[in-house]
């Protein structure tokens, strides 16, 4: 349904909530097994060949947040499992079967935290969560600082299995509209986290998802275009909320062409942040390829 090329590196967050790296997460984990994870994920650079990760460290931190998840009721060790997943399926160089099967983990360990999530907020007294929008969700989630990373990684995780099992196919079992909600949700919490990672999985899902109707008639390219700009706002120096627009301004007119090879030109001149630098060149990479494939056909 949509490709997420999002990541972070376990340090503390900068103050200024514009700069390029603000999307990492919390301090490590207070919790032994999720520390040493987080150590890994930090280290998931290391060994790399071109965009392509080793799978040594990533491997490393997907066990120990693995033996984390045997606390039923842990989140933090769920979603940076899911973030984890999700690093090992999209940069490792994996063929499509282990790809898929990857995804598919994560998938389910996205769905366990938010049952988890659902969990708690119904001990609070919060009732009738099947019938809440994203909005009021959201309302519900204000307090909870594992609110958006865990409705973000969850949004990735569906994303990223409905790719690898077929747009079509995926979007019959109703992944478009979980990957949407999800992602309201997340603006609804915290329209800022992950640099506008709501409005980009938003925008993105408008731009990729098929429109079948009674399925995903709501998807529109307009819509596509405008949560992409959105996420822009919020930091329009994030090479994925650049990458995303520039795909999805190409197909529309002249102006908007000229402006999608502008952006994919931009990307191409910036220097790969150093903390997620198997990230970035791959996003380069895929910015090279768009230009020349767009050259071609003009």
């Amino acid at each position: 349904m949509l490709a997420l090329a999002a990541a972070a590196n376990g340090q503390a967050p900068p103050a200024n909530m514009a700069d390029r790296n603000s999307y990492l997460p919390q301090a490590y984990s207070t919790n032994p097994l999720v520390a040493e994870g987080d150590r890994w994920y930090a280290r998931r650079q290391e060994g790399r060949s071109g965009a392509v990760a080793s799978a040594g460290p990533i491997n490393q931190a997907i066990a120990s947040y693995d033996k984390a998840t045997q606390d039923p009721g842990f989140i933090e060790a769920r979603w940076k499992l899911v973030r984890a997943l999700y690093f090992k399926g999209a940069y490792t160089g994996l063929d499509e079967d282990s790809r898929k099967a990857v995804f598919q983990k994560a998938k389910r360990v996205a769905e366990d935290a938010i049952a988890i999530m659902n969990q708690t907020l119904e001990e609070k007294g919060v009732k009738g969560l099947l019938d809440l929008t994203p909005e009021l969700l959201a309302g519900k989630l204000k307090d909870r600082s594992d609110a958006a990373p865990v409705y973000f990684w969850s949004a990735v995780a569906w994303g990223e299995w409905a790719l690898s099992t077929g747009k079509l196919e995926a979007a019959r079992t109703g992944a478009a509209e979980k990957i949407r909600d999800y992602s309201l949700t997340v603006i609804g919490v915290d329209p800022e986290f992950e640099e506008g990672g709501g409005y980009r999985i938003l925008g993105r899902l408008n731009d990729q998802a098929p429109w079948i109707p009674f399925i995903t008639g709501w998807v529109s390219r307009d819509d596509a275009v405008k949560y992409l700009r959105f996420a822009m706002q919020v930091n329009g120096r994030n090479l994925v909320n650049r990458q995303f627009l520039a795909e999805a301004l190409h197909g529309g007119n002249d102006k908007e062409q000229a402006e999608a090879i502008a952006l994919e030109e931009g990307i191409l001149k910036d220097a790969p942040s150093p903390q997620h630098l198997v990230e970035e060149l791959k996003i380069q990479e895929d910015a090279r390829r768009n230009l020349e494939a767009w050259k071609k056909a003009a």
